[in-house]
């Protein structure tokens, strides 16, 4: 990029600079105006991409305080690319520096949750397998296999109660939030991407397998208290395993 090109950048995003010189309309007048108008397009068009990114993040909030925060942002990460499906992907650490929000600790994990439920669904599709496929393998077998995980799980592990908040703030009937830490896999059974709280245990057991250790390594690394039926429930009703293979079998 050029430095011409960056100054352009740099003063469509904040309102403060003046109109990089050398600009003008179709009839060669200065573009300051035009300038004006598009930089105010641009600026909306960034903060509704923001807001629907991060909805939840814009709830707690509030739509005026999120706007004001969307404008600081977008000046200081510009989108990258034109495609603005994962614009906003440095939101997270921007919400850990960001003094005004200080005080909300849960913001950034909240972030970072909002921001993986849009990976997940645009991930690759992939067939699970039939759970009749894992229940009947033999004990033996299945301690010595690797499982493949789909490409839309997600795996987060927050000292904020990260599922509870989301669901609070996206359903109705959701229960008192619990100020607790929660691991999450985000899983896709359908199309919509969905935050299952794991228990204990699990985050440590999915992150294992998802690194390809075989079944029995990962579920040395659970520990005391682990539930493996519970965590291979979640597993398997939201579609996160696609592949059994046998040591070196393909």
């Amino acid at each position: 990029m050029s430095s011409e090109q960056g100054d352009f950048i740099t003063a469509l995003l904040d309102p403060d600079l003046t109109v990089p010189a050398g600009l003008s309309d179709p009839d060669g007048r200065p573009a300051g105006r035009r300038f004006s108008v598009y930089r105010n397009n641009v600026a909306v068009s960034l903060t509704e991409a923001l807001k629907a990114a991060f909805p939840v993040i814009c709830k707690l909030v509030g739509d005026e305080f999120f706007e004001a925060m969307a404008g600081v942002y977008l000046r200081a990460h510009p989108p990258k690319t034109p495609v603005l499906m994962f614009y906003g992907v440095d939101m997270p650490e921007f919400l850990a520096g960001f003094e005004p929000v200080a005080h909300l600790g849960y913001l950034p994990d909240i972030a970072r949750l909002e921001f993986a439920l849009r990976q997940s669904y645009h991930a690759a599709d992939a067939t699970p397998i039939d759970p009749e496929v894992l229940q009947n393998l033999p004990t033996d077998q299945l301690m010595g296999s690797t499982l493949q995980l789909a490409h839309s799980a997600r795996l987060l592990q927050s000292e904020w109660p990260i599922c509870a908040l989301w669901l609070a703030n996206t359903n109705d009937d959701a229960p008192k939030v619990q100020m607790q830490a929660q691991d999450v896999l985000i899983t896709r059974p359908e199309f919509d991407p969905q935050p299952m709280l794991l228990g204990t245990g699990a985050a440590a057991f999915v992150e294992a397998l998802g690194k390809g250790r075989n079944f029995g390594d990962a579920l040395k690394t659970a520990g005391k208290g682990f539930d493996l039926s519970a965590a291979l429930a979640i597993l398997l009703t939201g579609g996160v395993i696609t592949k059994i293979s046998k040591g070196a079998d393909t």
